[in-house]
């Protein structure tokens, strides 16, 4: 008798033990089990909305769910920036950075957000420069004939840009700098109205993006002399780079990139990472290379975080040097 009621005791609490220990957790489903959504820091129609579309589309397909984008602009792409840092660190948000993203903590006193801290690198997208071009009625035909002229009337000649602290504005005060002469900043709210007073003799030089210059070059009504990047450029085969014309070690470049709120999943990152990738090396962005003068290199979230804080240092020591104003 004894022994059956030790028996009926051990079952009772083995039963009772199973009513009390929670069943086990569900395997997190992989990743991505729900639309992603790209923020893209600027209005709908420009450079950076383009290319983070395309890449929408191709990552839509390879990973299974809608790859969606949100268009968040102001502030020189802080408004959109800042909302992805506050997003869900869950790889569902992620913001298409540019240029921008590594220059806005030396130009802006107080960001909403650290660049470093609040992100997590997804995968440089693209390289990109800009072209040297001035109106086609000046006597220029070179940049060593923009050299000669700035230095012998220096703050004489006016280079347009779309905005303090933009690729076209920096462009500008590297070759400053390096060319040794004095050309005077003329900032606009956008490419458009820049090279709209470029063409009309208003301002003399704007270092800018070839899609926004590429149909007035062909065109006849603006002068190309040369491009910022390091190498020769297979939209603008025949111009020289800033450095081959006369500014030794000229280089400089925009770029576009993901980027993460910091704290995302590891496994996500790497998934969306081979998603980039795999967008570029099937030419999902052939047909802008050349129209958008970029340049791709697939590489890891690390190769990317380096690429960046090394833009961002040597921006940062040009906007000290040239004593550019921060907001």
């Amino acid at each position: 008798m004894r022994a059956f009621q030790a028996k009926l005791a051990c079952l009772v609490t083995a039963i009772t033990l199973s009513l009390t220990i929670p069943a086990a957790m569900p395997a997190r489903a992989a990743f991505p089990d729900r639309p992603v959504k790209i923020i893209v820091p600027f209005a709908p129609g420009g450079g950076t909305d383009l290319i983070a579309r395309v890449l929408a589309d191709f990552m839509t397909r390879d990973l299974g769910q809608p790859v969606v984008i949100e268009n968040k602009p102001g502030a020189g792409t802080i408004l959109g920036t800042a909302a992805a840092a506050s997003s869900a660190p869950d790889g569902y948000t992620l913001v298409m950075a540019t240029f921008a993203h590594a220059v806005n903590p030396s130009i802006n006193a107080k960001l909403p957000y650290d660049t470093f801290k609040a992100f997590t690198p997804v995968a440089l997208v693209a390289r990109s420069f800009n072209v040297v071009v001035v109106n086609p009625k000046l006597p220029f035909k070179t940049l060593q004939d923009v050299i000669a002229f700035a230095k012998a009337n220096p703050g004489k000649l006016n280079y347009g840009s779309f905005g303090i602290g933009t690729s076209a504005h920096l462009s500008g005060e590297l070759f400053k700098t390096m060319a040794h002469v004095e050309l005077t900043h003329v900032p606009y709210k956008g490419a458009a109205p820049a090279i709209t007073d470029l063409l009309g003799g208003q301002i003399e030089v704007m270092f800018t993006t070839v899609a926004s210059v590429a149909s007035y070059v062909e065109g006849g009504q603006l002068r190309a002399l040369g491009v910022t990047s390091a190498q020769r450029s297979p939209a603008f085969p025949d111009l020289p780079t800033v450095a081959e014309a006369g500014v030794p070690g000229y280089a400089a470049e925009s770029w576009y990139g993901l980027y993460a709120p910091a704290g995302t999943p590891p496994d996500a990152i790497t998934r969306l990472n081979t998603s980039v990738a795999s967008a570029i090396r099937a030419g999902a962005f052939k047909q802008l290379e050349t129209r958008e003068g970029l340049v791709f290199a697939p590489g890891t979230p690390e190769d990317f975080d380096r690429y960046v804080r090394g833009e961002a240092a040597r921006w940062h020591d040009l906007v000290n040097t040239a004593h550019i104003q921060t907001q």
